[in-house]
């Protein structure tokens, strides 16, 4: 397998394992959409949301500009942290979800443009951006390892994976939006996988790192 592919599917895999939860959240703002509070405020947030958590943890990438790669990988113990921590919890955690409250009347103006820099100044924008950023914080605790040791080149391939999948996700939620059953199904089973698919991918972070190789060499 390509460095490029193989990169690729560590972006798919790390969203799709930390995003689970904002699925659910989706399905849940979906629900709430009316003539103030639509789809594209929903839209708009998710993507600011994301990109606030993706500059969070930019120092990851940063860091390997002057830290070895070997060393680096030792940040893949944080995601295998936090997938036993899950396990051994093993209770369900109740998703906390804030209602959005429209502050004020929709503007309404026949300019698509004008109306989508409308939605961006809109209070539920950032509502929802901030919800998104509230129901992520274990997020920058994976991505920071993740970007840690990537070069330029591999870095704006995950964060381009990450954008799509922001925006298919979005897309999937909005199709499930009347099919409750999925979205059960979503948060009791696919949570329970998570701290699994945490902890492979710590571990593949240390192997890919070549950080197993210098604590043999230290070791030795």
């Amino acid at each position: 397998m390509s460095k490029l592919a193989n990169v690729f599917i560590q972006g798919i895999i790390a969203f799709t394992v930390t995003n689970i939860d904002d699925m659910i959240i989706l399905l849940l703002l979906f629900s709430q959409s009316d003539s103030n509070f639509r789809k594209r405020h929903i839209f708009i947030g998710q993507y600011l949301g994301f990109l606030s958590i993706i500059i969070l943890s930019l120092p990851g990438f940063l860091g390997g500009l002057f830290i070895q790669r070997e060393w680096l990988g030792l940040l893949g113990i944080l995601p295998i942290v936090i997938g036993v921590k899950q396990l051994i919890n093993q209770q369900t955690e109740s998703t906390e979800f804030q209602t959005v409250n429209p502050d004020f009347p929709q503007l309404l103006h026949p300019n698509p443009t004008w109306s989508f820099f409308l939605s961006i100044l809109h209070p539920n924008t950032y509502k929802v951006a901030a919800i998104t950023i509230a129901n992520s914080g274990d997020n920058i605790s994976i991505y920071i390892p993740l970007f840690a040791g990537q070069d330029f080149v591999s870095l704006a391939i995950i964060i381009a994976v990450f954008l799509a999948m922001v925006g298919l996700g979005y897309g999937i939620a909005y199709l499930l939006t009347s099919q409750v059953t999925i979205g059960y199904i979503l948060s009791r089973y696919g949570r329970a996988m998570i701290p699994f698919i945490l902890m492979a991918l710590g571990l593949f972070i240390l192997y890919d790192r070549g950080t197993f190789k210098l604590l043999t060499q230290i070791a030795k």
